[in-house]
């Protein structure tokens, strides 16, 4: 049996309204009461409710329009709604619940039968409720917002974006040359450092793998300047990465560097994967060359290196470095790399 929620009784008809409100505060439920449409409609917009005891026929505004207009709203689209009605055709029954109704009960309403669609409701907004809070903890704002708005849809399109690489320097080493709870922790705080630099300026974490990470911006939502805020989003886990090297030798522990490459351009940004698990992701040229820039800090010994496109859209506001030309494994052009002059606070 589904916990007891909150359900708000729209009928214009005082004793129907009354009638349902005796049998379903027994059951422990909270009650809300509108009596007309437009009335119900401000209600949920002003307090939250778990399910709507929906009437069809009322005056000023029918419960189709209400129904419509719930379906419309991005808030309030997810609420249950249960049409109650003494119409008892299967063409409004049909139309209810293409309209998106989760159930429709036919007036006289008994009692068992809507202990149990009611019970059966909520309990399904319950499940739904946790897999929207499953994505919120394990997604982004940016794809949890995707998700709840367009679904998953295995796919992609084109957009203009910035991406981003960032690993640890030498993390095999200092992986092997402690316990792995001292490991896992500095992963945690290193994570946690850099999701908050990112997601700060925008961007959002597509992928994690050992010590090494993937973000974005400008996708899936556009971002204006997304190569800018790239570019700022590293200098500050840069930053914070040398803040938490004080403390690291505070503790007598070794300090960590990282290596970030960023590179701006068209790309193909949806979800991968299979219709049981699906990741966001980022794939094209662009990508790939910033995987390449982030490679080639070692080789540079420059914590931020960026390509022309990320470099033409700075302006004058960030001070670089030109590199010269570089050859990258499967570009069949040399690629102008810069880097990112940030400043020595060691």
């Amino acid at each position: 049996m589904a916990a007891p929620g909150r359900i708000l009784i729209v009928d214009d008809n005082k004793m129907n309204r009354l009638l349902l409100a005796r049998g379903l505060e027994k059951d422990g439920h909270k009650l809300g009461f509108a009596e007309n449409g437009r009335q119900a409609l401000e209600t949920l917009h002003a307090e939250s409710f778990d399910l709507v005891l929906l009437d069809v026929l009322m005056p000023e505004m029918d419960g189709y329009q209400v129904l419509e207009q719930l379906m419309a709203d991005p808030h309030l689209k997810n609420v249950p709604v249960v049409m109650v009605s003494a119409v008892d055709e299967l063409e409004s029954v049909v139309k209810c619940i293409e309209m998106g109704a989760e159930d429709y009960l036919s007036k006289p309403i008994n009692p068992v039968l809507l202990k149990a669609r009611i019970g059966a409701s909520l309990e399904k907004k319950r499940l739904r409720d946790q897999q929207k809070e499953l994505v919120r903890r394990f997604a982004a704002p940016e794809v949890a917002q995707d998700l709840q708005d367009s679904g998953v849809t295995l796919g992609g399109k084109r957009v203009d974006a910035s991406v981003l690489f960032c690993d640890i320097r030498g993390f095999t080493t200092l992986a092997e040359s402690q316990p792995p709870e001292e490991t896992i922790e500095l992963l945690n705080t290193y994570y946690a450092l850099m999701f908050d630099a990112i997601s700060g300026h925008g961007g959002i974490v597509t992928m994690m793998m050992g010590d090494g990470l993937m973000a974005v911006f400008g996708a899936p939502l556009p971002l204006p300047d997304h190569g800018k805020s790239a570019v700022d989003a590293a200098r500050e886990m840069i930053e914070l990465i040398e803040l938490f090297d004080v403390e690291r030798l505070a503790t007598a522990k070794p300090p960590i560097a990282i290596g970030i490459g960023i590179a701006s351009g068209e790309m193909v940004a949806g979800y991968a994967g299979t219709n049981q698990r699906a990741a966001y992701t980022c794939i094209g040229d662009t990508v790939n060359l910033a995987a390449r820039l982030e490679q080639h800090t070692k080789v540079a010994r420059r914590p931020i290196l960026i390509d022309r496109a990320t470099r033409d859209r700075l302006g004058e506001q960030v001070e670089v470095e030109p590199l010269g030309p570089v050859q990258f494994k499967g570009k069949s052009a040399d690629v102008d790399v810069f880097a990112v002059r940030v400043p020595d606070r060691r």
